[in-house]
């Protein structure tokens, strides 16, 4: 059948053979316009909202909020917010969770959920963050999603635009850090719970509901409902005095209550004297927060002093992890248990209500139990048994995040590090999409055990940790603190003095530098490396070196260099027999040659290229290395053997995940097409290859200038 695009003059052939599947239209003549569309694919309705606990006597605080939902029918605009605004251990999220749950129908299109973290110790939330994962449940595949904070808002603005969503934003920190997570239409909301009134958002235009603390009817009401009426009654005056001791705070009261109701022996009167107690043991702590913090905190040490021997101990521990979330393994490492007991213990502590169970069998702390665990810690356990459970938690986390290193780029030679005791074994990952899956989501939290086994000393897991986690920004697109995160490791690898993991640091800053655009500071950090590993007489490394030092000529279009280096560093790999290396560098001067139009030359170097390759394991150099031949093959006029080479390295790209990979194949295949007269699928091409580069958060700018060229008309 002739192309669509092809001249006018020639006639279409209507003929077709083989088999086919799905429906088909054979017509003799055809006039006018024929539309095929898929069938509507059914929107993503997420459903996010964390269960939550029973309410007491809010009815007033409900009805408030009754007010403020939106009206479908009311003008266009965006969609409103709410502030539940309070003291910490008020019962915000309870408030909100509960009429959330209460008004699901009003927001038939999905609820939203996030953690904003705002007094988390691992800091809040990043906005772009959060924005991820709310376009990824809003059905955006992972790689469409841009890295910038901005373009995140912009594309989440488009997906909410025409729903009607209910978005709980969870303990927020600042007008600033909520501003970008509000919904866009008209009938939808944004419930707001922080510990802050958030005026920047009631300035333009947010509601303010204030959640404020338990009357004695509502304590009585609750302690009532946890500890039974009659317990209540016969000490009413010293029930009375513990609704006070607690504040009217709901948090304080559910500990108390919690504890009250596992101890039916124990009176009210004998709890108060404890509260009492030890709201003067703990009086410096609450003085850093707020003046009712006296009986939170009393509380949650009755709470814990109540715990099993090894919950409480492991209570203490979880207080120092920095993490925002954290499963068995992590408990098991803190505490040099098996991971069965660490689960176990887990579980007894969220029966407690001392830890909140968040998706994916983890945990996490309300920010205040957390300061009290940290406080419990500091004064129970002694330094060196602290710093061997932080030891043991980052040991765990290093050999999971090289699991996942070695899932995704099994060809990649990296340091094991030492053995370490108590550690439980690392989680497997059946493919490479699980694995970045799993590094994805425990980024921030394993950026934060980075952190703090630098400041402890851990110098070797910080920067093992740090070079793990590369293959995550090759394929996920780079993130805004991925040259930060990879400094981090490289002051690291100079504090322990050692030079070979200098080096490698600054290969990876180096290509880091490189991606966002300086070119400048990677070839100074390429050249630092180089002078290491000449000093190390490490000739592969400095033959890779070479490689990087080339590919930077490559990119400021300097083919001569480029080939020099290309050979040096081809000469080194063959002499070692580093047979994968070669062969990829080969395919990097093939593709140079290309660039510099001896294709004749590149179709020699690239078939050698691909042929050295089809015996090793590398997957993505060999997509890129059939996608040089192809342009090689067009280049000396081979057309028809080069058509197949382009829709190889495509299919190759495609089935590795590798989303810059395939924008690459994208844009060469469109500019075959192109010079085969074929426009419109040129076009075609080019546009997916801008929504992959979006989406990556990678720059764009030259194919938008393409798509603009050729809708002005057929090339000249």
């Amino acid at each position: 059948m002739t192309h669509a695009d092809g001249p006018p003059h020639e006639r279409p052939v209507n003929e077709f053979s083989g088999d086919v599947a799905g429906p088909v239209i054979q017509v003799g003549e055809l006039s006018g316009t024929v539309n095929m569309r898929a069938p509507a694919r059914e929107p993503v309705r997420p459903r996010q909202l964390p269960a939550t606990r029973t309410l007491v006597n809010r009815t007033r605080t409900l009805e408030e909020l009754d007010r403020f939902r939106p009206d479908p029918d009311g003008p266009d605009g965006p969609g409103g917010a709410v502030v539940l605004s309070g003291p910490p251990g008020i019962g915000k999220t309870t408030v909100a969770l509960n009429w959330a749950h209460s008004r699901q129908h009003d927001f038939p299109d999905g609820q939203l959920y996030a953690d904003l973290r705002g007094h988390a110790p691992v800091g809040p939330a990043l906005p772009a963050d959060v924005l991820g994962g709310f376009l990824r449940a809003l059905g955006v595949p992972p790689a469409r999603i841009p890295v910038e904070l901005g373009e995140r808002a912009a594309l989440y603005r488009s997906m909410s635009a025409d729903r009607r969503v209910l978005v709980v934003l969870d303990d927020a920190f600042s007008a600033a850090q909520v501003t970008p997570l509000l919904p866009a239409s008209s009938g939808s909301l944004a419930l707001v719970t922080s510990r802050w009134r958030l005026a920047g958002l009631l300035v333009r235009g947010a509601r303010g509901v204030r959640v404020e603390p338990f009357e004695d009817a509502a304590a009585m009401e609750l302690l009532a409902l946890m500890v039974g009426a009659d317990r209540v009654d016969r000490e009413h005056t010293h029930a009375v005095r513990l609704a006070e001791l607690c504040a009217g705070l709901p948090l304080a009261l559910t500990v108390a209550a919690a504890r009250l109701a596992s101890r039916p022996a124990w009176t009210v009167e004998g709890i108060v004297e404890a509260l009492e107690e030890e709201r003067r043991r703990l009086a410096v702590l609450a003085a850093q927060d707020l003046q009712d913090g006296v009986t939170v905190e009393a509380a949650l040490e009755l709470s814990r002093q109540a715990l099993p021997e090894p919950a409480q101990y492991l209570y203490a521990l979880l207080g120092l992890y920095p993490g925002g979330a954290f499963d068995a393994h992590v408990a098991a490492a803190l505490a040099a248990v098996p991971v069965d007991d660490a689960a176990l213990a887990l579980e007894t502590l969220a029966d407690a209500n001392l830890l909140d169970e968040v998706p994916s069998g983890r945990y996490r702390f309300h920010e205040l139990t957390r300061l009290h665990a940290r406080q419990t810690a500091l004064e129970s356990i002694a330094p060196e048994e602290r710093a061997a459970a932080m030891e043991r938690a980052t040991a765990w986390c290093l050999r999971t995040a090289l699991a996942a290193s070695g899932a995704i780029a099994p060809y990649r030679r990296l340091r094991e590090p030492g053995e370490a005791a108590g550690v439980p074994g690392a989680l497997e990952f059946a493919t490479s999409a699980e694995a970045l899956d799993w590094l994805d989501a425990e980024f921030t939290g394993l950026h934060a055990v980075a952190s703090m086994a630098a400041e402890a000393g851990l110098y070797e897991a910080c920067w093992l940790l740090v070079d793990a986690l590369w293959p995550l920004f090759v394929h996920r697109g780079h993130r805004t603190d991925r040259l930060g995160f990879e400094e981090l490791g490289l002051a690291a690898a100079r504090s322990a003095g050692d030079a070979e993991a200098e080096a490698k640091m600054l290969s990876r800053t180096g290509l880091t530098r490189r991606v966002l655009g300086d070119l400048d500071g990677a070839e100074r950090d390429f050249l630092a490396a180089r002078a290491l590993w000449e000093e190390l007489g490490n000739r592969q490394r400095v033959g890779g070196i070479s490689r990087r030092l080339g590919i930077l000529d490559a990119d400021r279009r300097r083919w001569d260099p480029a080939v020099r280096r290309y050979g040096d560093a081809i000469a080194v790999y063959r002499e070692l027999g580093e047979t994968r290396r070669a062969a990829r560098t080969l395919a990097d001067l093939g593709g140079v040659l290309v660039d510099a139009r001896r294709a004749h030359e590149a179709v020699r170097v690239l078939t050698e290229a691909r042929d050295a390759l089809s015996g090793v394991r590398d997957p993505n150099s060999m997509a890129r290395t059939i996608l040089f031949l192809a342009r090689a093959k067009a280049g000396i006029g081979a057309r028809d053997e080069a058509a197949p080479l382009f829709a190889e390295a495509l299919a190759r790209m495609r089935e590795i995940g590798s989303g810059a990979g395939t924008a690459s194949v994208l844009r060469a295949y469109a500019e075959f097409e192109v010079d085969g007269g074929a426009p419109v699928t040129a076009v075609r091409l080019l546009d997916e290859a801008r929504t992959i580069l979006t989406g990556l958060g990678l720059p764009a700018g030259a194919v938008e200038r393409r798509l603009a060229d050729l809708a002005d008309g057929p090339p000249r």
